[in-house]
């Protein structure tokens, strides 16, 4: 496994509406301007990590259950999102990371938009 962000790339690529861009100077993926994953720039998280957003359920699941490949800095604890070594991560573990970020950002937008879509009720 390589440590570099074209495994990234190529994976994330496959999700729908997903853009290669950048987030603090670093190389990301963006669904709707929206940060999915990109390479940590926070000077206490390892080399060759990648930041993947995901909600904290998932998140504290994965850093419990594999610890080796997912961990959390204190900067990051307040953020729905894990850190991940891609030095230790396979392809099919990084694609269902991916995936789950998608699937994390999109339900986000899917709350936005039912919040902004109804109808005010009047003050008594």
């Amino acid at each position: 496994m390589t440590a570099t962000f074209d495994r990234v790339q190529k994976l994330g690529l496959k999700l729908s509406g997903v853009v290669v861009d950048t987030y603090f100077g670093k190389p990301a993926l963006k669904l709707d301007g929206q940060m999915l994953a990109c390479m940590a720039s926070h000077k206490s998280a390892e080399p060759n990590t990648l930041v993947v957003r995901i909600d904290f359920f998932e998140r504290d699941l994965r850093v419990a259950n594999e610890p080796d490949i997912y961990y959390l800095k204190p900067h990051y604890v307040d953020y729905a999102c894990v850190l991940t070594r891609l030095s230790r991560i396979d392809d099919a573990a990084l694609r269902d990371l991916l995936d789950s970020g998608w699937r994390f950002i999109n339900k986000k937008k899917k709350a936005k938009k039912t919040k902004a879509a109804r109808p005010r009720r009047p003050r008594s």
